[in-house]
């Protein structure tokens, strides 16, 4: 009797999702990537942080009415396919993927970076490489074993920022740590102004905390893993909030209390460096190792979310048919080596530009980013039309304020795409960008060619 092909396993608790969610947006972005959102707006960054971790929320309940309503691997290219046509649905899969390759890029990056601050003989490229193959191997494992350590790294860096966030506040108020003198929070607005580089400089930073949030939406992906999608995505989405201003405002509040904003550099994480420049070097090794284990976690979630939507695109005829391909325990393999050999194009950037490559690399993945949500939202928008009043009621996840929010969350994120062509050094993520869309273009019309010409030789034969 022949046996029924491999298939996905559901076998994603609430638990895995929850901190896969953690594990992708806490990461590069917030360890690496705020450095240089500070740099352009001082503590102000701590608004723009606010202000993007609304948007991300809106993206979230947009995604999370749809994957309750329909839990699927393909996740929001499927719904762009079902709500606004096939080509709509073939850019979203295809751009999401080169969107968290780019972000897979940023993490294994800074994971090197991360390793120079102790073995600065080294020369990036050799850790590069070194986690690239690691994190390959965690992902060809089965999908529990994949949740579990992805649970772990996540908790581990959860657990830490907490404590860092309270022995800042130590040193804000007791001045532990800092020969008992309180520092207050007075460098909040002692160095320029809360408002350091004005409205505007708040505003140009609001394109890397996109970036930052880039990776929240692999929640929507784990619907198809999920062992009940009906109550683990809406309590992972729901969460979203006090993550944003806990992890986010919270840990960038605390750094910037106890240091001043413009002495914060780019040369490392300016979680790292604050404990450094205060002396502290055994909180800042712990913090180092901290943040290596974030951006492991973070590249765990890229790899993740690449293979699966890979599976999905494959199962609607967008990818190749081989990235629908099995394992019999449930992985999607030929996409995980797939995305292995990818980054080793990260491997190879840091070995000839190991000094320019991150902000370049932040700003394709924010064009790309930004793609994948205004289409997510599109969807939902086109989602919402399609039902009747009866219908629009019996959502069990339905989005706040509808329609009406979504379009507010698209004219946002149309204004983050104008930010990235204001930058003359960023302005280059939108050529890239707009090169890549047509490429697809070009791919989609050659791929409905090669449709209809197997259609008519089917009908003549």
């Amino acid at each position: 009797m022949q046996q029924p092909p491999a298939t996905l396993k559901r076998g994603l608790t609430t638990r895995h999702i929850r901190f896969m969610a953690l594990g992708s947006a806490i990461g590069t972005g917030l360890f690496y990537g705020s450095a240089n959102a500070i740099q352009m707006a001082g503590p102000s960054v701590l608004l723009a942080y606010l202000i993007g971790g609304v948007v991300a929320y809106i993206i979230m309940r947009a995604l999370g009415e749809m994957s309750v309503h329909s839990p699927n691997a393909g996740s929001f290219s499927r719904y762009a396919q079902d709500n606004l046509g096939p080509l709509a649905g073939y850019i979203t899969g295809w751009t999401y993927c080169f969107e968290i390759l780019i972000v897979a890029i940023a993490d294994v990056t800074a994971f090197g970076i991360y390793m120079g601050v102790w073995f600065p003989a080294v020369p990036h490229w050799v850790w590069v490489l070194s986690v690239v193959l690691i994190i390959g191997v965690i992902n060809l494992l089965n999908v529990k074993a994949f949740g579990e350590l992805e649970f772990w790294f996540s908790f581990f860096k959860v657990a830490t920022i907490i404590v860092m966030i309270v022995a800042g506040l130590g040193i804000i108020i007791w001045g532990i740590g800092n020969g008992g003198q309180p520092t207050g929070i007075h460098n909040l607005w002692t160095n320029g102004g809360f408002f350091s580089h004005g409205v505007m400089g708040m505003i140009l930073s609001l394109q890397m905390v996109v970036f930052a949030y880039g990776g929240i939406e692999i929640i929507g992906i784990t619907a198809g893993e999920a062992s009940e999608p009906e109550k683990s995505i809406p309590q992972a989405i729901n969460s979203v909030p006090w993550r944003i201003l806990v992890f986010y405002v919270g840990t960038l509040f605390v750094i910037m209390s106890i240091f001043p904003w413009d002495q914060v550099g780019t040369e490392g994480s300016p979680f790292v460096l604050t404990f450094q420049k205060l002396g502290i070097h055994t909180a800042a090794g712990i913090l180092n190792f901290v943040v290596l284990t974030a951006s492991l976690s973070a590249i765990n979630s890229d790899v993740f979310g690449v293979g699966r939507m890979l599976h999905g695109m494959a199962g609607q005829g967008h990818a190749p048919a081989i990235f629908a391909r099995v394992s019999r325990q449930g992985i999607p393999w030929v996409t995980v080596l797939v995305m292995m050999m990818a980054l080793l194009l990260a491997v190879y950037l840091n070995y000839i530009m190991p000094e320019n490559i991150f902000l370049v690399i932040a700003s394709l993945a924010t064009f790309a980013t930004v793609w994948v949500w205004i289409m997510i939202l599109c969807s939902q928008i086109a989602f919402r039309r399609k039902l009747s009043a009866q219908q629009v009621k019996a959502l069990v996840f339905p989005m706040p304020g509808g329609v009406v929010t979504s379009v507010i969350g698209v004219a946002f994120l149309l204004f983050i795409i104008g930010l990235i062509g204001y930058f003359p050094t960023t302005r280059i993520s939108l050529y890239v960008g707009g090169v890549w869309v047509v490429a697809l273009l070009m791919g989609f019309v050659i791929m409905q060619w090669h449709k209809s010409q197997r259609l008519a030789t089917s009908r003549n034969g």
